[in-house]
């Protein structure tokens, strides 16, 4: 189920609102639709109000999987901006034309961890030799976000079949809609370990990180971002030159993901 977040998480000072005003018709602050991966909660939460004091445009950001996400806009919703966690469904609506051309960019990377509900819990060695069952107990669950839909269960099932864990992982896997809704079953005790992003980790103390997975037992974890076909405005333009710029780069670095540097400017501006 998509989960809407409407960020108006700051309110426009009232010098910048009078600038907004008086400015060009061109300036003028418009709304910008962002749909983006639930990991990406807590980062665009502490860059959003930042980016509408700097620039006068609002953001309504919606967070769910990226699939879910994919999906609606196929369907038509009405988004400006689409943040994915993994490439294959930005491709997947680039394929259908509802990318703007040109505006497509690697804007962030990250890494998948094996996460425990006791804090701070015994690490644990990611190998073939691994005893899932003894891990988990008796009725435990391994929470995953969707395993063929979510780019984190994506990853997470290519890292298992990997170390040759799946076939013993798959049985006593417990499916979520997204990787912050894994996080959250392990967070309340409900799974007693989980995979999610090590950004998702960081962001949630009732959780400890027991293993990193490798990062060539898995496709590497890119996010890249995009404006919509029919939906390029300057406004649009200006956070995705924001995200690439230094403020929210320290943002997202502050909650453990690695920024992808931008190809230089050939015109050189």
């Amino acid at each position: 189920m998509l989960t809407r977040l409407h960020s108006r998480l700051g309110a426009l000072p009232l010098a910048a609102a009078f600038a907004a005003v008086l400015a060009p018709a061109a300036a003028l602050a418009d709304d910008i639709t962002v749909f983006a991966a639930a990991s990406l909660k807590n980062a665009l939460g502490d860059i959003a109000p930042k980016f509408e004091e700097a620039t006068g445009h609002h953001l309504v950001i919606s967070l769910a999987g990226s699939s879910a996400l994919a999906r609606q806009i196929e369907q038509g919703a009405p988004a400006d901006v689409f943040i994915s966690a993994n490439p294959g469904w930005m491709d997947h609506l680039e394929e259908a034309g509802l990318v703007a051309e040109g505006t497509r960019r690697d804007l962030l990377r990250n890494s998948i961890v094996l996460i425990a509900h006791d804090a701070p819990a015994t690490p644990v060695t990611l190998s073939a030799d691994l005893d899932l069952d003894s891990l988990l107990g008796e009725d435990g669950k391994l929470a995953m976000a969707l395993v063929e839909a979510v780019p984190a269960g994506i990853y997470g099932k290519a890292a298992l079949e990997h170390l040759g864990l799946w076939g013993a992982a798959a049985p006593r896997v417990a499916q979520a809609d997204n990787v912050r809704a894994a996080l959250a079953l392990v967070a309340l005790g409900e799974a007693p370990y989980g995979i999610v992003y090590a950004t998702d980790a960081h962001a949630e103390p009732k959780v400890s990180v027991v293993a990193e997975f490798p990062a060539d037992s898995h496709p590497p974890i890119v996010y890249p971002a995009a404006i919509l076909a029919g939906h390029e405005s300057e406004a649009a333009s200006a956070l995705l030159s924001y995200l690439d710029g230094p403020a929210a780069r320290l943002e997202f670095e502050r909650q453990g993901f690695t920024v992808v540097p931008q190809p230089a400017d050939p015109s050189g501006s």
